[in-house]
């Protein structure tokens, strides 16, 4: 692994730049445009151009940018963002089972710590944890050599016809969704029945057997990605 770099503010952001190019690229690592970045991160598209310029220009080049053709992350700059993503998901997870966080407070606090934690600290946390592989939420958790799996989840927006499910991950960027989803039974590992859809504002669903169907926003819905239930 490359020797752990300093941190300032300067870095901090372009952590941020690169942790969001990877997650809107997806598992296909498609070119990400600057209004999706600038809407993600709520930074002026004018920023936006300027940083993406800054980053294809460096020394070790941490992404490869086109103008009107949008931006990825070269080798080195998915090296890094999936070493910050891993420090964040440690994080999280060492908040969640071990300081007993609540669910909803634990993503803040590892945004803050995430560029902070040295080499030996993350993997006394990863020790200590028994080098979990997933987060509370559900998401993968990157290894030492940069790999995670590929997502062979589904956005519960993508149902149509209603069935049972296995919640994989739920959204971690807001605490009010999360609040709402973990009243309800709404977590990773959750068995999860849809009701066929009958309004386009939503849908109905319940958690269990014995639940009551509740019903949830498409806006909602789309921060629960589901497996189909396997008897």
């Amino acid at each position: 692994m490359p020797a752990r770099r300093r941190t300032n503010s300067n870095s901090e952001s372009v952590d941020n730049y690169l942790k969001a190019i990877l997650s809107l690229g997806g598992p296909d690592e498609a070119r990400v445009t600057s209004t999706a970045l600038a809407d993600r991160l709520e930074v002026a598209p004018a920023s936006i151009t300027n940083m993406l310029q800054k980053l294809a220009a460096a020394a070790e080049p941490l992404v490869e940018y086109e103008r009107h053709r949008g931006v990825k992350l070269s080798a080195a700059g998915k090296r890094r963002a999936l070493e910050v993503v891993r420090h964040h998901r440690l994080i999280e997870t060492f908040l969640y089972k071990i300081l007993d966080y609540p669910i909803e407070e634990v993503h803040a606090e590892a945004e803050r710590l995430e560029h902070f934690i040295s080499e030996r600290f993350e993997e006394r946390i990863a020790a200590k944890l028994g080098h979990p592989k997933i987060d509370p939420h559900g998401h993968f958790i990157p290894t030492l050599e940069g790999e995670m799996p590929p997502r062979e989840s589904i956005p519960l927006t993508g149902v149509v016809k209603g069935g049972t499910y296995v919640v994989d991950s739920v959204d971690d960027r807001d605490a009010g969704t999360l609040r709402l989803l973990e009243a309800n039974g709404i977590k990773a590992g959750a068995k999860l029945r849809v009701e066929p859809r009958t309004e386009v504002a939503g849908y109905s669903v319940s958690v269990g057997r014995a639940a009551k169907p509740f019903d949830i926003s498409h806006e909602v819905a789309g921060d629960i990605r589901i497996i189909p239930f396997e008897r």
